[in-house]
């Protein structure tokens, strides 16, 4: 370590306890580094070792490294496993120190090179499954030595998060076009390309001239935008103001660094600028010629006469001209809005009246759409008031708020249904910026009865289709809630359904639900039902009056199910069908499935095509049914987990090595709270979970987890009790994919089926909720038990569960 920078050799790993994030799997942390290759850095959930041997820790991290293959590559390892492999992305500079940045968001791993956070993304890749517990930071090497210097780290929010060029999502890769000739193609638009910058001098939308020195040089700007900048002596009425002894160099400079965030000026004038500030109030610049000049006072080999200085305003998207980039202060900026003041253009919506009183030049900074309405001859570039069709009041009081300040208040954020109608008004008026916010707003608030209306809002939106790959993939996975629990995804176009259908990660329970989502589909269903409806409708029908212009496309569906797979008795039904009969493709592809299930296919080799033998293999990630025969049966899941799901004779679960499953209580583990009673399938006389509290309230529980590899869909579940008369009257089972946020699977009030020491009891669990994958799931006390003397002991000796097994 040495006075300026910090020295890491190779195959060590520096750590210091002031590089952390202060939010667990969110922050950004920016440096300089001087390395011939190999750049790495190292995020755990604690700090690590020194040396070589942290490579082979197990703790959950991820290892990024810039430059690897002798500056060739980029690379990024989970938990020691490579998942990122890139080559072309050389980012390490052996000649002089170099910029780089590296944030984290929920998985969401950015790389930038550059000084400034958040700008020049080189890459980015999501972490399907993200470690969200990420926090220190360890500074590596590899196989040279590498300097480090000026590491800091940010507090990282989602509106931080920068607008992807190039993402990868899970299995899928999004590319951004951008066309950077077309500025007015808003579909296609960089916005950084855009903003207030495109107005600096600019008559457009002006609505006051300065005439600026001995020259009378005219510079047209924007009283909105200087009102909420300084204070410019602006009149109403007034347009021309003289500007005698300013020069107009000065003044130019002025208006760059409002409108641009940045500007520059030969060092010996920076006086001068700064009386000028001081003059107009622009407060920010005031205070940095000021330390600028202080610096020059302090060394004077810094000035240099004839050299420029350069002004930056300090934000978090430097050289970047929308607002919150700006000196431009919004909070004056909705004043302005408030009153009126300065505005140029009335804005009405149909049936509503006036909604605002705005300004020209804040909405077109934004909005490209309102730019071109207000400056290319349409009606409303000539008049000061605009009237808006089939446009809803909420939604656009919402914009405009948005656009005044570059925030979305707290109460757009906790309403779905605005949030919604927000995201489609960004859409159709090209405010970039406003769509991301409402996109990470909605997937943070998502809920599994809003995905498929989300959905069919972002389709057609083709700036949104990293959502859309999101929320197709969420279907994708959990198809059968999707398709059981409402009739919502047949709302959905022919296109998102056929990706769903055909995405290599639907996960499905049995064939028979995608058949049924096909038809359900075609029909146009307005309720839930199954092929046996149809095939009676089909009786006294024609596909053609029942499927109308859907019929087409359940001819190309049907070819996706994988029939080879459904039991041998039901595709017989489906061979005697009317649907079998009416539909050929269906009739081909059943006597198929038939034939394969009695001979097996030969001469796979020689499938015409790969769609063809895609229908004989198993889906990736198919679940295994384990269904509940009896109570202590061997059929449940913890009984599966401690066969090695299949693979040798059966030991207590929790007693194998590796471990399968884990099993925790909510008093410490003792004598009597013990979890590896509750799998070791023999009678135990005492066993409780103790209380504790939880939100200053008793609660008893005991908890079962899966592992990260592995969910189950539960139908069913039992409990025992053991040898106490502590009976359990209220309590609840839960499920939850984190172990902190808890669904309701089954809830019980005064149930007394449990009224015997050492009884067995099980209960079926029905409804949506049933088709939800967890991967956590317990049994939680919710009232007081039968025994007075400890009534929140929770006292079972045995536990199993059931459904459908990923």
């Amino acid at each position: 370590m040495s006075a300026k920078f910090l020295t890491v050799p190779p195959f060590e790993c520096a750590w210091r306890e002031d590089l952390k994030f202060r939010e667990a799997g969110r922050g950004c942390v920016a440096f300089e580094a001087f390395a011939c290759n190999d750049v790495t850095l190292v995020f755990r959930e604690n700090v690590g070792s020194q040396g070589y041997h942290y490579k082979r820790d197990s703790s959950p991290h991820y290892t990024i490294i810039l430059g690897s293959h002798r500056n060739r590559r980029l690379r990024i390892e989970v938990n020691g496993k490579a998942v990122v492999d890139v080559a072309g992305v050389g980012l390490c500079c052996s000649s002089s120190f170099q910029s780089y940045w590296i944030s984290i968001y929920d998985g969401l791993i950015s790389i930038g090179n550059g000084k400034y956070p958040f700008q020049d993304v080189v890459f980015q890749w999501l972490d399907s499954y993200p470690n969200c517990n990420v926090q220190y930071i360890g500074l590596s090497s590899w196989d040279k030595h590498v300097k480090y210097r000026n590491v800091n780290v940010l507090s990282l929010t989602h509106t931080h998060v920068p607008l992807s060029k190039h993402v990868v999502f899970g299995d899928y890769q999004v590319e951004d076009e951008v066309d950077a000739a077309d500025c007015y193609n808003y579909k296609n638009m960089d916005y950084d390309k855009w903003g207030l910058k495109k107005f600096l001098e600019s008559w457009d939308l002006s609505d006051v001239l300065f005439i600026v020195g001995k020259e009378e040089k005219p510079v047209p700007a924007h009283k909105a935008i200087l009102a909420a900048s300084g204070k410019f002596s602006l009149c109403s009425s007034s347009f021309v103001i003289n500007l005698p002894t300013v020069s107009y160099l000065l003044f130019r400079a002025l208006l760059h660094y409002i409108y641009v965030g940045w500007t520059q000026i030969p060092q010996e004038q920076l006086g001068s600028l700064r009386d000028l500030s001081l003059q107009f109030e622009v407060t920010p610049l005031v205070k940095q010629c000021e330390e600028t000049m202080e610096r020059f006072k302090l060394d004077k080999k810094l000035f240099d006469t004839g050299k420029n200085v350069e002004l930056t305003y300090p934000s978090i998207r430097p050289h970047c001209s929308t607002l919150p980039s700006l000196p431009v202060s919004t909070q004056q900026l909705k004043q302005l809005k408030l009153t009126g003041q300065y505005s140029d253009v009335n804005i009405y919506i149909e049936g509503y009246g006036l909604i605002a009183r705005a300004h020209k030049i804040v909405l077109s900074l934004w909005s490209i759409p309102f730019a071109r309405m207000f400056t290319n001859g349409m009606s409303e570039s000539m008049s000061s008031e605009v009237t808006l069709r089939d446009v809803p009041p909420e939604a656009f009081k919402a914009m405009l708020n948005f656009l005044y300040d570059g925030q979305l208040n707290d109460k757009v954020i906790d309403s779905g249904a605005l949030l919604l109608q927000l995201l489609l008004l960004a859409d159709q008026f090209g405010v970039t910026f406003l769509q991301q916010e409402c996109c990470k707003m909605l997937l943070e608030c998502l809920s599994e009865d809003s995905v498929c209306p989300l959905l069919q809002v972002v389709s057609s939106m083709p700036s949104c289709r990293l959502i859309k790959e999101s929320l197709q993939r969420r279907i994708s996975m959990n198809f059968d809630y999707y398709i059981s629990a409402s009739t919502d995804f047949v709302l959905l176009d022919e296109t998102t359904l056929i990706n769903i259908i055909k995405h290599p990660d639907l996960t499905v329970t049995s064939e028979e639900k995608v058949l049924n989502a096909i038809l359900m589909f075609g029909m146009n269903a307005k309720q839930l039902f199954g092929w046996e409806v149809v095939d009676q409708l089909m009786e006294n029908s024609k596909p053609e009056l029942l499927f109308g212009e859907r019929l087409q496309l359940i001819y190309d569906l049907l070819p996706f199910v994988r029939f080879p797979l459904l039991q041998y008795s039901l595709l017989e039904k489906l061979q005697h069908s009317s649907i079998g009969r009416h539909i050929p493709v269906f009739q081909n592809l059943v006597n198929e499935a038939i034939n394969f299930v009695k001979c097996g296919l030969a001469e796979s080799e020689n499938e015409e095509n790969f769609h063809c033998s895609v229908r004989f293999q198993h889906r990736r990630s198919s679940y295994r049914e384990l269904q509940y025969i009896c109570d202590g049966d061997d059929h449940g899941v913890l009984y599966f987990a401690g066969t090695s799901y299949g693979e040798h004779p059966w030991v207590n679960p929790l007693l194998a090595e590796p471990r399968k499953i884990t099993i925790t209580a909510s008093s410490p583990h003792s004598r009597y709270t013990d979890p590896k009673v509750l799998v070791s399938r023999t009678y135990q006389g005492t066993c409780f979970a103790g209380p504790r509290l939880e939100n200053g309230q008793n609660c008893s529980w005991w908890m079962v987890d899966l592992g990260q590899d592995h969910q189950l869909m539960c139908n069913y579940y039992t409990l025992r009790q053991d040898g106490s008369k502590a009976f359990p009257r209220c309590w609840n089972v839960q499920g939850s994919l984190d172990g902190k946020s808890w669904t309701n699977l089954r809830v019980h009030e005064n149930d007394r089926s449990i009224c015997k020491p050492g009884q067995f009891a099980s209960w079926p669990i029905i409804g949506p909720n049933a088709l939800l994958p967890f991967r956590y799931f317990r049994v939680v006390l919710t009232g007081t038990t039968t025994d007075a003397t400890n009534p929140w002991n929770f006292c079972i000796c045995y536990l199993e569960l059931y459904g459908y097994f990923l």
